[in-house]
């Protein structure tokens, strides 16, 4: 019988730019009386890791991978999978994975591990993808022309974020921390953002996300993301710099119950689009027939469509939200239309 999430080990990717304040939170997390059983899998950019030697002592297990950034090298991403690997075998069952990237990394491809045809996919669950902002300093990167040109990791590490920590608050004044938050939230409206001194902060909102009630969360993303257009942020003034408008979210909600092959068919026709454009997919559906509520997630390609949990008491719905650049909702719309199971 395939494993619902509660059965699987949750996994948290903790992401930010350089100096966000990443390995202060894990200190803070790892000396936690949380009374939980965490592995730590860290990706130190460089040949020397450091961030190692910075985590304070515990019981916890520290990873650190000093042959390149996991999201970018063969070597390291083999490693991540090995790592990983023997976590899973190991006998005591953990409660907790974090992985920690680093500054340069983009999330993406870490995300993906846990999407892929492996035994990694069937024992654990991407929990979340939180993303470390620093108040102070971030503004300057997000609008680093040079490294724009290229791909702009600190875009990319907001964008594909499930929560955003605005760290640092105690350095900047409100009306930065202001301006910050607004344009945060113009490159990804979905995730809640929560502030941080010192990356202390209340660990329930960081982890154990996919423990939440879903069809509350996304329920409340869809109907934000409706009708939703893009503004130019006020302190932009003269829009002396052009920033991205076109990355976006659509939220659909459909009535009725889907057909689990017509899912499944589409989920295999999306695998096999190219959706570098389509960065993040959740939503969670009534599948006709059967008592158990099903959660889509994917990123990019990589999709899985799964059982999630029994529907009990909720009400059962069918709600979904794409995060991407460009996106034509009438045909998103349409297309998963077309999975509705008939009456």
């Amino acid at each position: 019988m395939q494993k619902t999430i509660k059965d699987k080990i949750p996994v948290t990717v903790l992401t930010g730019f350089l100096g966000s304040g990443k390995t202060t939170l894990l200190n803070y997390i790892l000396r936690e009386n949380h009374g939980m059983k965490i592995a730590v899998i860290e990706n130190e950019f460089g040949e020397i890791g450091i961030d190692g030697g910075l985590v304070v002592g515990s019981t916890e297990e520290i990873f650190e991978m000093t042959n390149g950034c996991v999201c970018c090298v063969a070597e390291a991403r083999d490693d991540l999978l090995r790592v990983i690997r023997q976590l899973l075998d190991r006998p005591e069952r953990l409660d907790h994975i974090i992985i920690e990237t680093s500054g340069l990394a983009d999330p993406y491809p870490i995300a993906q591990t846990f999407f892929l045809d492996d035994p990694i996919r069937d024992e654990t669950n991407l929990d979340g993808v939180i993303a470390l902002v620093d108040v102070k300093h971030v503004l300057r990167h997000l609008d680093d022309s040079q490294i724009e040109a290229h791909d702009n990791q600190a875009v990319d590490q907001i964008v594909c974020a499930d929560r955003i920590v605005l760290n640092k608050v105690d350095l900047a004044f409100e009306d930065e921390i202001a301006a910050v938050s607004a344009r945060v939230a113009s490159l990804n409206e979905t995730a809640e953002q929560v502030r941080s001194s010192f990356a202390q902060i209340d660990l329930k909102k960081i982890l154990g996300l996919a423990a939440f009630d879903q069809s509350r969360k996304i329920a409340a993303e869809v109907d934000d993301s409706h009708d939703h257009h893009h503004h130019q942020a006020p302190w932009l003034g003269d829009a002396s710099h052009d920033h991205d408008a076109s990355v976006g979210s659509v939220g659909i909600e459909l009535p009725g119950h889907m057909n689990p092959a017509a899912m499944q068919a589409w989920v295999q026709e999306m695998r096999a689009q190219n959706l570098d454009n389509l960065f993040r997919m959740k939503g969670i559906f009534s599948v006709k027939d059967d008592d158990y509520c099903y959660v889509l997630h994917g990123v990019h390609n990589e999709i899985e469509f799964r059982p999630n949990h029994p529907w009990a008491n909720e009400t059962r719905c069918n709600k979904m939200i794409f995060i991407g650049r460009n996106l034509d909702r009438t045909a998103l719309q349409a297309r998963l239309a077309e999975c509705l199971a008939a009456a």
